[in-house]
């Protein structure tokens, strides 16, 4: 199978290099920056170092930055989309276990999850986390213990949705959106590291903002989706 990694990336030029030499370390899978109209030198280290770029013209945001990666996908033939943060956050070495999770078990989407075999930990920022969790509860049966872990991997028939659908997001309520279109969804155990450089853009008032929003597009918005009828 085909497999892609892309790699949005805004304003990390300190991270960048790092977080393509552990692709290229730990795995044999293709890569593809898009790099979302960075104002620092993001673009320019990616150039230095004759990495494999899509810039955007200006700066779209994160859901857009995926949904071109995603065009890019299936423009190009490939099986797999793994969803991989710019940021060094994210560990390579575990793309193979998304993937066989894909080829073998035939999910259609599989999380890198935090939390399969780790208790989540009982704080504040993990609170708005463990409302989503609840939230996925209510509205699909369906348990996801890690619902913001933005590494994911997505087999061709989600990649198409993602084409047909614009309104799809790499976001928490998505996931509704797929259980609720019959999607087979699964959590894989994954290390993650800390930021080394630079800041993540959800600050504390943005982040609970986020958590609201995401909370109730869940319950009100995505859970009205309709299961796709079987040919």
């Amino acid at each position: 199978m085909k497999v892609l990694l892309i790699v949005p990336a805004y304003n990390e030029a300190l991270n960048i290099e790092k977080t393509i030499k552990d692709i290229t370390t730990n795995t044999t899978y293709d890569y593809l920056i898009i790099n979302d109209c960075s104002n620092d030198e993001t673009k320019a280290v990616c150039l230095k170092n004759h990495f494999n770029l899509l810039s955007l013209p200006i700066n779209y945001g994160l859901t857009s930055a995926v949904q071109v990666g995603m065009k890019y996908a299936y423009q190009k033939d490939y099986d797999i989309v793994i969803q991989f943060d710019g940021d060094g956050q994210h560990d390579a070495s575990y793309a193979k276990d998304l993937v066989k999770a894909i080829e073998e078990e035939n999910y259609n989407l599989v999380i890198g999850s935090r939390f399969v075999n780790q208790k989540k930990p009982k704080t504040m920022r993990m609170l708005g986390s463990r409302l989503l969790t609840l939230a996925i509860k209510i509205t699909t049966g369906k348990t996801i213990k890690d619902p913001t872990s933005g590494m994911r991997a997505y087999d061709k028939q989600i990649i198409k949705e993602f084409l047909e659908n614009t309104s799809l997001t790499p976001e928490p309520d998505t996931l509704v959106y797929l259980f609720k279109k019959g999607m087979n969804i699964k959590e894989v155990q994954v290390e993650m590291k800390e930021r080394e450089f630079g800041e993540s853009y959800l600050k504390p008032l943005k982040s609970a903002e986020y958590m609201i929003h995401m909370f109730f597009s869940i319950l009100f918005i995505r859970t009205i989706t309709r299961k796709n009828k079987k040919s």
